[in-house]
């Protein structure tokens, strides 16, 4: 059995922490969006939070360059995780670090072998959706022309966009409500053509299972007719050689 090198080590035992950090998060980011009433305490608190979960991607992406063997190689193989750390450096917008903490947390559960594709494209689906309102949400309720202004509106936009169907009852109105709508778009289709392929891959190999069953037995059949031929041959051989002998 292979030994599992520093990197994959400290991803096994890190994985699990990073999790539940990014729950935090989620937490921390719709709780100010929710309760539009949020004093600055509360607020503030939650931005700390954010941050913290942020660093501690941060950080674990550092620890995991550090134990890479091939440092330039983990580079040029993980830059959306460089990406997503130094975008919230770059322009510090709670969208951002909801994007970039998006990246990380499914970057490293697709690192995790025990995680299936039904299961990833489920959680996909549930975090886009609850982040997808929390975000167009956040910038349309206080939009002069918005039509998003509670919850309510903003998943039911989320639901209408991921699927495409696109009612036009309610629709983002800011720039970066828009470029929100055009993610989900894009996510709606790439996950439903993970769905479609995958339930495609079940029933192509369910016919090759049914093929090849059906090969094995016409084989068996072949096989045993084969037999019974031979059989009869030496049944009618010895036969022959009773006659001779009575004769």
């Amino acid at each position: 059995m292979r030994e599992r090198s520093a990197q994959e080590r400290w991803e096994r035992l890190s994985q699990r922490p990073l999790l539940a950090l990014a729950v935090a998060f989620a937490v921390a980011y719709a709780v100010p969006i929710v309760d539009g009433s949020a004093g600055y305490s509360l607020t503030s608190a939650c931005t700390v939070v954010e941050w913290v979960v942020w660093g501690a991607f941060a950080a674990d992406y550092l620890v995991r360059l550090a134990l890479a063997p091939r440092r330039k190689e983990f580079v040029c193989t993980h830059w959306p995780d460089l990406c997503a750390v130094v975008l919230p450096v770059l322009q510090p917008l709670r969208l951002l670090r909801l994007v970039s903490t998006l990246l990380l947390v499914g970057r490293r559960a697709r690192m995790a072998p025990q995680i299936r594709l039904t299961t990833y494209v489920v959680g996909s689906v549930i975090g886009l959706l609850m982040f997808g309102s929390l975000a167009v949400l956040s910038v349309e309720r206080e939009s002069p022309n918005g039509n998003i202004r509670t919850l309510g509106d903003a998943v039911w936009w989320s639901f209408t966009t991921m699927t495409t169907v696109g009612y036009g009852d309610h629709a983002p109105t800011t720039g970066l409500g828009r470029m929100i709508a055009v993610g989900l778009m894009l996510s709606g289709i790439a996950l439903l053509g993970v769905v479609t392929a995958n339930i495609a891959a079940w029933f192509i190999s369910r016919f090759e299972k049914d093929d090849v069953e059906e090969r094995r037995q016409t084989e068996a059949i072949a096989t045993l007719a084969e037999e019974v031929r031979l059989l009869r041959a030496e049944v009618a051989r010895l036969a022959e050689e009773r006659e001779e002998q009575r004769s």
